[in-house]
């Protein structure tokens, strides 16, 4: 190599490295602040209940009935559960709304078991304001698919 390729050379090492340089202070001026969703000025307690708190359980069976009659007139009724197990806890980071993600087998009224994944969201009851919201999908049974294959969604 003549010199006047090797100075091309240095100058093009040069740049590449200031370009990567300016890429990693963009990334580091881009990120938030991870602030606790405890300590925000609308803040959240973090205290949700039990993956097999009855009222959670009996919100999923009334929800899955009324959707079953109303839309699919399919008869199907979730009867019982067991193997109820937490499979998550603010999975995605402690900034975000606090959820407890569960998973349970969901016995029918036609024999039948399938798995049910669920998530209790802190502040998503009546209004966003009040109480816990639950986010459920039923293994075999999201027909219109909206959370996905195998109810992926439901999961952490």
């Amino acid at each position: 190599m003549d010199s006047t390729s090797l100075l091309r050379a240095k100058r093009g090492r040069r740049a590449l490295l200031a370009a990567l340089a300016l890429l990693c202070g963009a990334q580091a001026a881009l990120a938030r602040p991870m602030v606790p969703a405890e300590r925000r000025e609308y803040s959240f307690s973090g205290r949700l209940p039990a993956c097999n708190d009855p009222s959670v359980l009996s919100t999923i069976s009334s929800r899955f009935q009324s959707r079953e009659d109303r839309y699919w007139e399919s008869g199907l009724a979730i009867a019982a559960y067991d193997r109820i197990a937490e499979i998550g806890m603010r999975s995605p980071g402690l900034d975000f709304i606090p959820r407890r993600y569960c998973m349970a087998r969901a016995l029918f009224n036609d024999g039948s078991a399938r798995k049910v994944n669920f998530a209790i969201v802190e502040k998503m009851g009546w209004l966003g304001v009040l109480g816990f919201g639950v986010q459920w999908c039923v293994d075999g049974l999201d027909r219109n698919r909206a959370f996905g294959d195998e109810c992926r969604a439901a999961r952490p």
